[in-house]
């Protein structure tokens, strides 16, 4: 353990204990999040350059800031805060008027607005709430990287600064900012695979908090109350034609308004633990604010970070919905940056944030150094623009947090006019969302997340609020649906929380092949193991043989079905027609792929050629030209599949066999013989480019399930 002390630029004496611990007590903060205060942070991405892992937590905090509109009070949450509060206390004095008499445990004052006109260089330094909590900082300034204030920050702080009429009733319930002073923290830093647990012990006016209890009040579990109904379908495509009014007036560039969901959370920490699980994001979180709410989020996006004099953010603009696998996840992004209104998202975005930083920086420190990066969450794709500046010597991590309020991913531009959309046309006040979490060192220093997919958490009860960047060029039909997509992370986990499901359940499907035995025969191809893969996950029993194999082995395997690998050459280099003979003559199913295509072409007198360009490892468009072709079944009319190949089949020169399928210059994909079960296909079911749609492994299901025996021809065959 190790032990230091230093006394704070207000005169605290400040003693700090380190000692490792494991990685288990984050958890137990987490689980006692559930009915105490406090929080708990973490960041599950690791992005070169923006983002690295880290978590850390802390619960009981000793003094507690709430701030309701120009009121902001300060309230010890136990005997240590009791210690702490006089320090906090004239703090909140020297910005406000009391509201009421201060007493030992807490203090309350009232910030007014100020008559005189400031600069708008000087914006961050008007008389608002957090005029005291910049007090508070100085008064703590110290140069611990730990000690600090952590909590939420609600959307509603930005109208102190903004001139925006106030259209939607504010709930009693509503708080506008939550902030923690916590005096033991845990602390995890993956990169140098450390975990310490920090306790501070605070001198104040000669009282000290050693030997204190560190508890505070515990909450009563809740019974869920019954969840709002969501959203009107058609709703959110109102707002937006009404915006595309706006922006055809000229009003607006662009603005970012949303809708909200509703789903029970009876468990806040298990709904933290499973959207960890399931959707990883650089700013994931649970605070427990007390009164019985709670905000449990898996943001993407920086809001403001601040390092030494650095400012950092990445604004997020530009969304796509995810494929199911990789292939399709390169043709999403592909799709993404090839659209120029989702770059003239990103750009505008990225212009008012480079604007926001002007304002407070070192002339020429603005600068982009990132363009347009992709990120991959669990169900979206997103393009990121990454910003920095230096701070000039005037200003500071407070300054560079409120000259960014709201970021304009949450709201658009210009600024004003857009959160003045919002107020006219979202249905409920914002509360939290749009606003910010984290955390503002003593040290200078400052690490907050914007509030996004965020489920706001009361009475049982989760909201969870959802918005698409609108232009002109908006579709409301597909901007309606990217807000229920961004949704669907949060909702999906919350659904598995309630019905405590702890892991993804496995969706089981049929598998055709299941008991049937393949001979799979390889001819010195480069892909015949992840072939043979794609036959035992539909189930069947798979035995590779390579090519030359004596013949009696057929009959010793006396398998329900028999493949032809792709492989070099040509048919005649591994003697596949002498094969294909035996084959029939056992009255044997047949697949072929590629070269076992060809192969079945030449052994029924149809005949091959060279095509003009090889085609190995590209795309090829494939379109099906007989309707109801079985092999075929389940896919669409075009997709697409890889070749690799030189040797082609025209349709022409197809005899026995029934081609159906083709490229666009009439080269044979498919053939089909369905009353002998035999079948080909030219292209590669089980490349990586076969996988849009699941394509490839549908052929395979298919291939199987034309082929399987029916009882009475098994038995008939095994008498």
């Amino acid at each position: 353990m190790e032990t230091s002390g230093y006394t704070t630029a207000g005169g605290i004496g400040v003693e700090r204990e380190v000692r490792d611990v494991d990685e288990a007590a984050l958890e137990e903060i987490v689980t006692a999040l559930a009915h105490r205060r406090g929080g708990a942070f973490s960041s599950g991405m690791d992005y070169p350059g923006r983002y690295s892992r880290w978590a850390f937590g802390y619960v009981d905090p000793c003094v507690e800031l709430v701030a309701k509109g120009r009121t902001i009070s300060a309230t010890a949450l136990n005997a240590r805060g009791r210690v702490v509060l006089p320090a906090v206390a004239s703090c909140l004095l020297a910005a406000g008027k009391p509201v009421a008499e201060p007493t030992p445990d807490r203090v309350e004052v009232h910030v007014p607005e100020s008559a005189d006109l400031l600069p708008e260089e000087m914006r961050s330094r008007r008389p608002t709430v957090f005029t005291a909590i910049r007090e508070v900082i100085a008064a703590f300034k110290g140069d611990d990287a730990h000690l600090g204030l952590y909590g939420a920050f609600g959307y509603d702080l930005a109208f102190q600064f903004e001139p925006i009429r106030q259209e939607l009733a504010r709930p009693d319930d509503q708080r506008d900012l939550v902030l923690h002073l916590p005096d033991r923290l845990v602390v995890i830093d993956r990169q140098r695979e450390t975990s310490v647990e920090l306790r501070y012990e605070f001198t104040v006016d000669g009282a000290t908090t050693r030997g204190l209890e560190r508890t505070g009040a515990t909450a009563d579990p809740v019974t869920p109350a019954e969840p709002p109904a969501d959203p009107v379908k058609g709703e959110y495509a109102k707002i937006v034609a009404a915006a595309k009014e706006k922006f055809k007036r000229g009003d607006l560039f662009e603005v970012v308004p949303g809708q909200v969901f509703h789903s029970v959370c009876a468990d806040p920490p298990a709904f933290y633990r499973r959207l960890r699980h399931s959707n990883p994001a650089p700013y994931e979180f649970i605070i427990s604010l007390g009164e019985g709410e709670h905000l449990v989020g898996a943001s993407p996006e920086m809001y403001v970070r601040v390092s030494g004099d650095r400012v950092e953010t990445c604004p997020i603009s530009g969304t796509i919905a995810r494929g199911s696998n990789p292939v399709e996840d390169a043709e999403a992004i592909r799709t993404l940056l090839s659209s120029v209104k989702e770059e003239s998202e990103l750009t505008m975005c990225t212009d008012v944030d480079r604007n926001d930083k002007s304002r407070i920086c070192v002339p020429g420190t603005v600068k982009v150094i990132g363009r347009r990066q992709i990120e991959i969450y669990s169900r979206l794709i997103h393009t990121v623009d990454h910003i920095e500046g230096r701070l000039r010597p005037e200003f500071d991590a407070l300054d560079a947090f409120l000259t960014h309020m709201w970021a304009v991913t949450v709201t658009g531009a210009p600024k004003t006019w857009a959160m003045q959309f919002i107020e006219d046309h979202e249905a409920t006040t914002r509360r939290w969302y749009g606003g910010a979490i984290g955390f503002i060192g003593f040290d200078g220093s400052m690490n907050t997340g914007l509030t996004l997919r965020t489920a706001q958490i009361r009475d049982g009860v989760a909201s969870v609020r959802a918005g698409a960047t609108l232009l002109f060029d908006s579709d409301p039909e597909s901007e309606e649906r990217e807000t229920e997509l961004k949704a669907s992370a949060l909702l999906g986990a919350l659904a598995a929380v309630n019905k405590s499901d702890p892991v993804p359940a496995t969706e089981l499907r049929p598998q055709p092949g299941r008991g049937m035995k393949v001979l799979l025969v390889d001819h010195e191809d480069s892909f015949v193991n992840t072939l043979a893969d794609y036959f035992r996950q539909e189930g069947a029993d798979v035995v590779t043989l390579r090519h030359g194999f004596p013949v009696h082995m057929i009959d010793d395997i006396a398998p329900d079905l028999v493949v032809l690998s792709p492989g070099p050459g040509w048919p005649s280099d591994f003697g596949m027609a002498a094969l294909l003979d035996e084959l029939y003559a056992r009255d044997l199913p047949v697949f072929g792929v590629c070269l076992g295509l060809q192969a079945m072409v030449e052994q029924a007198g149809g005949s091959l050629e060279l095509l003009d360009y090889p085609e190995h490892g590209k795309r090829g468009q494939v379109s099906r030209v007989v309707p109801g072709s079985a092999l075929l079944e389940g896919l669409p009319d075009e997709f697409t599949a890889a070749r690799y190949h030189s040797l082609h089949a025209k349709r022409a020169g197809v005899v026995g066999f029934t081609a159906t399928a083709l490229t666009p210059d009439g080269n044979v994909m498919a053939i089909e013989d369905v009353e002998r079960r035999r079948f080909a296909v030219q292209f590669h079911p089980e490349s990586i480019l076969t996988q849009e749609g699941g394509a490839g492994a549908k052929i395979i299901a298919n291939v199987l399930r034309l082929c399987r025996r029916e009882p009475a021809r098994a038995g008939a065959r095994q008498g």
